[in-house]
């Protein structure tokens, strides 16, 4: 045997036993590379998948109850107003939290904008919990990320709707399609704009493709974003999927931004 082989054996036989002695005491691991949590930046152990500490997860600002059984608004008592903002063929709609919040939005800003995509796990994880009414559960045929604008994911990378989504449709065991909608402009930011101007600014701003309509006709599908605000995105986005021939649609966001007269 060379003497370089005989060395590439020798470092084989050490990583080896490293990454035995890792599966084997999976405290070594935490001890050896501390993780950070990207809300309250303490360290933690776990999943080594995960880049959000369990304490954080708990402290989500969850929408609280009773929550209108359609929208999953919260109530308070009141009737809701939060579904007149969605198109009658829109059948539910169901967030985790509300944002933004110190919590919430930073796991959101960890995801989008510091290229944490293994946050989208913890998101999924999270929205796969909500309650949905019965029929949505029974017909749900797949589950379909909101796009970004092709210039857009370029510079990020990836789409954080599509990673949240991929990770969903593998708890919801349904499909996920990623290409039944493209976004066929790029758009202003929706930021800082007034519920009308974001309306306007996402009009037309999304299509499916004939090729892609097929599989669609007849079918329930869930709309994945990260937050829900107003409902100007995933309405226009659903609009463009029931011109298509989806029979119906919902939405799942982990965020969801508080309406007027929210507390």
């Amino acid at each position: 045997m060379s003497a370089a082989r005989e060395a590439d054996g020798v470092a084989d036989g050490v990583a080896d036993g490293v990454a035995d002695g890792a599966r084997r005491a999976p405290g070594l691991l935490d001890l050896l590379l501390p993780r950070i949590c990207l809300s309250c930046e303490e360290q933690f152990g776990g999943d080594h998948a995960d880049v959000i500490c369990p304490t954080c997860w708990s402290r989500l600002a969850f929408l609280p109850h009773p929550r209108c059984e359609r929208c999953g608004h919260p109530t308070e008592g009141r009737a809701c107003r939060f579904c007149e903002l969605l198109p009658p063929f829109v059948r539910a709609a169901r967030s985790v939290c509300w944002v933004p919040h110190e919590i919430g939005s930073a796991v959101v800003h960890a995801l989008k904008y510091d290229g944490w995509t293994s946050a989208a796990r913890g998101i999924a994880e999270r929205m796969a919990r909500l309650g949905w009414p019965g029929d949505v559960v029974r017909e749900r045929a797949a589950v379909v990320p909101v796009p970004l604008a092709a210039v857009r994911e370029r510079e990020r990378g990836f789409n954080q709707a599509a990673l949240i989504a991929e990770a969903l449709a593998v708890l919801w065991r349904v499909p996920v399609w990623r290409d039944a909608v493209t976004r066929t402009r790029s758009t202003e930011t929706q930021t800082r704009l007034t519920p009308a101007e974001r309306s306007a600014n996402v009009h037309g701003a999304f299509s499916v493709a004939c090729d892609a309509r097929a599989p669609l006709r007849g079918r329930h599908l869930v709309l994945v974003d990260d937050v829900l605000t107003t409902g100007a995105t995933l309405n226009a986005c659903a609009t463009s999927l029931f011109d298509a021939g989806a029979r119906t649609l919902s939405y799942a966001t982990f965020g969801r931004a508080r309406a007027s007269g929210d507390r």
